[in-house]
């Protein structure tokens, strides 16, 4: 009888469309794959795969195969989410995140699925959210905590939080005693997210203008570079308050007050819908717990109809 460990690797073979994916994904070799398969097909009395130059495919056995294959490891995942007890839920995640959540709740995240997941090991990278939204959909990570949400029919999407971007700028520069119109503000080097990001592209829209001064603007794809500039007094930082909070405590950077207004940054957290999410989605949940405040708890997964 075909087991599930041969049910699942036929899946993922499917899903990624080559041998190779499904060595990666299950963390295994492409041997180690080609056998399952060849024991299922054996089992079962077809042939479910076939390869062209490019991919691999199913069969129409394969394809009928395929909906009771996702049936049957969705149900598995809720029964030990549900049944079992923390420590089941096991394995790898590569998770991307944009850097400012790094600078916000990150930390938090991996202490509370530490405590809470025990077996479950976060594998992370940092990037922009361009590149997290191509790495996510070329299935390299598994879940990305991006600027969102990100649209798609295979993706799913969990709102994370709303930040606030403000002008910031170390009490040094003397500016934080009135309120600032954007030709005050255009006087001084303009430090911000990196380039090809829609903060970056916000911030250019707003002093790339004919009546202002010729625009400096320092982009840099580290924002504890920007924070570290802007504390120097090398210019005013564009930046969430929330990365910069206890540097506001502290007195090293001050929010200055102007007449413009910036649109909130709506982080999400981001994944590829498929029959074994439950890591996934409980992470998420975790995610959204911290990034807005609120106590962690271990909520039952809901059953899926």
């Amino acid at each position: 009888m075909a087991d599930f460990k041969a049910i699942e690797t036929f899946m993922w073979v499917v899903t990624l469309g080559s041998f190779r994916g499904a060595a990666h994904k299950l963390n295994t070799t492409q041997p180690a794959i080609s056998q399952r398969i060849a024991q299922l097909e054996r089992e079962v009395g077809v042939k479910l795969l076939q390869r062209d130059r490019r991919m691999v495919l199913p069969t129409p056995s394969g394809r009928q195969m395929m909906v009771y294959a996702e049936k049957l490891i969705g149900l598995r995942s809720e029964m030990l989410a549900v049944v079992g007890d923390h420590s089941a839920m096991r394995g790898v995640l590569r998770l991307g995140v944009a850097e400012t959540i790094v600078h916000t709740f990150l930390t938090k995240l991996i202490k509370s699925v530490n405590h809470t997941y025990p077996n479950l090991s976060l594998e992370i990278e940092v990037d922009i959210t361009s590149n997290l939204r191509n790495r996510l959909l070329a299935q390299e990570i598994e879940l990305a905590f991006l600027l969102g949400p990100v649209t798609g029919p295979t993706i799913s999407n969990r709102v994370l939080c709303d930040y606030s971007v403000g002008f910031l700028a170390s009490p040094s520069l003397g500016l934080g005693k009135e309120r600032l119109t954007v030709h005050d503000l255009a006087k001084f080097p303009i430090i911000t997210f990196p380039r090809k990001t829609p903060p970056y592209e916000i911030v250019r829209s707003l002093f790339n203008r004919p009546d202002l001064p010729p625009m400096r603007l320092h982009a840099s794809a580290s924002l504890g570079t920007v924070k570290h500039m802007a504390i120097e007094g090398l210019g005013i930082a564009v930046i969430p308050t929330a990365i910069v909070e206890s540097e506001m405590a502290d007195g090293k950077l001050q929010l200055l007050s102007t007449n413009l207004q910036l649109p909130l940054l709506t982080f999400s957290a981001s994944w590829l819908t498929s029959p074994d999410t439950v890591a996934i989605e409980r992470v998420a949940e975790l995610a959204a717990s911290l990034a807005q405040g609120g106590v962690v708890v271990d909520a039952p997964l809901q059953a899926r109809h």
